[in-house]
């Protein structure tokens, strides 16, 4: 039976509707995110359980629709050039009489077909689908059921044959995508870039993620900034020490912070003060124990030892049982909420001077740095914890007072050295320098004299 032309006209505008349905199913499964997906879900939408069961297993959906999208364009191809190819063919008689007009007149009736369909059925469902992906995917999703399930023994031939002929190719024929911390800051960025985060809320998230990573000599209070008792100090040398430095926790030591014996609290210290009673720090129920950790664990596993010893104190030993310095949970959080919170320190440990120039104590961690010059990479990192560190490896020496080092476009100039320790740095930005590459600079005339 022949059709008129009306009829294919409406089978092409039919084909192009469907093609959109199926190209606007595709993109909003493949764009709907499983967290809001689960909060859907969570607000009882039970259509949200369907479709995170159909992303859980999205290989027979797929197939479906890739049948089904191609039948429907290799379909529309056929009507649209019989509907089109006569109609060209009058345009191009009139125009180029001439001319031999028939693979013409294919030609632009294959290119009109096959624009109406691109544009039709597939990029602007597409731009609707991804303006609200799980919207979408929760009111389609059981008319997508339906035609997995009509489809299903057509998909099950070709998935044996493709996964057939990717054994041979030696392909994994699955592969598991895991959320990385990359993935996370990536996030982060964009909701930054987007105005739903600040940066103090990213930096915030990102120092969180980065707990693993940061070991626990990045924010610990090094040893000899601590300050501590021992058993012979006199009740006049507690008194004038808990008045210079208002702790509320101090080390008990046995002559040197290296025989650390326990902790003591400062108000109970200062309770008997206040009522005259005499003790020593002989007496052991004044002395608590202080968890000790290893050096080379990060922040999150400080706060589990925390967890576990029911305190928020610890000292930090390394391999020879040396005392580092001590770390609180005051400490970790700081380094954690970074601007968020007020610290109490009298002195930080970097203090920007001016829009090029920073002064930053020795002990300061090269991430701390880092965050605040933006300073991506460090030479041979993980060699060293501390900005003094950093100048020590590169200049393969112990610094002296005016060694130089410029590195990523900033100057780091030593300008206080106490007993071989790094008091301060001044750190000056290079405006016309960027270097790749650390260059050690040393006074020349300093060398010379010595």
């Amino acid at each position: 039976m022949e059709v008129d032309t009306s009829t294919r006209i409406i089978i092409i505008l039919l084909l192009i509707l469907c093609s959109s349905y199926f190209s606007i199913a595709e993109i909003s499964l493949a764009a709907s995110q499983k967290t809001r997906l689960q909060q859907m879900l969570d607000a009882g939408d039970r259509r949200a359980k369907l479709v995170l069961d159909l992303q859980d297993k999205p290989g027979p959906f797929f197939s479906a629709i890739q049948i089904v999208l191609n039948a429907l364009a290799i379909l529309g191809g056929i009507v649209g050039e019989a509907v089109l190819s006569p109609f060209f063919e009058a345009i191009l008689v009139f125009c180029f009489p001439n001319i031999a007009i028939g693979n013409w007149a294919f030609l632009l009736s294959f290119l009109t077909v096959t624009l109406f369909f691109a544009l039709f059925a597939d990029l602007i469902p597409k731009r609707v689908a991804l303006s609200a992906p799980e919207r979408i995917a929760v009111n389609i999703i059981r008319g997508t059921q339906l035609l997995v399930l009509i489809l299903r023994p057509l998909v099950w031939l070709l998935t044996t044959v493709s996964n057939s002929i990717l054994k041979l190719l030696n392909v994994p024929l699955s592969s598991k995508r895991n959320i990385t911390n990359e993935d996370i800051l990536a996030t982060i960025e964009a909701g930054t870039r987007a105005g739903v985060l600040d940066n103090t809320e990213k930096n915030v998230i990102k120092n969180v993620i980065g707990m693993e990573d940061r070991l626990v000599t990045s924010a610990m209070t090094p040893r000899d900034y601590c300050v501590f008792f021992t058993l012979s100090d006199t009740v006049d040398v507690i008194r004038q020490k808990i008045e210079d430095h208002p702790h509320g926790k101090f080390l008990v030591c046995d002559k040197d912070i290296d025989h650390v014996i326990g902790y003591v609290d400062s108000k109970i210290l200062l309770t008997r003060m206040l009522k005259n009673e005499k003790f020593t720090l002989v007496d052991k129920n004044l002395i608590h124990s202080v968890p000790a950790v290893p050096d080379t664990i990060s922040l999150s596993e400080v706060l589990d030892t925390y967890k576990k010893a029911g305190t928020d104190f610890a000292i930090v030993i390394n391999e020879y049982a040396l005392t580092l310095g001590v770390i609180t949970l005051n400490d970790v959080m700081s380094t954690v909420m970074g601007d968020m919170v007020p610290l109490d320190e009298e002195d930080p440990l970097i203090v920007k001077r001016d829009e090029n120039t920073w002064l930053i104590d020795g002990t300061a961690p090269v991430l701390d740095v880092a965050s605040e010059l933006n300073i991506n990479a460090w030479p041979e990192d993980g060699m060293y914890e501390t900005i003094a560190g950093f100048m020590i490896v590169l200049l393969r020496k112990v610094p002296r007072v005016t060694d130089k080092v410029v590195y990523a476009g900033y100057r780091f100039e030593v300008i206080d050295v106490e007993r071989n320790r790094i008091d301060q740095i001044l750190v000056t930005k290079i405006n016309d320098e960027t270097v790749a590459m650390p260059k050690q600079e040393e006074n020349l005339d300093q060398e010379k004299a010595q």
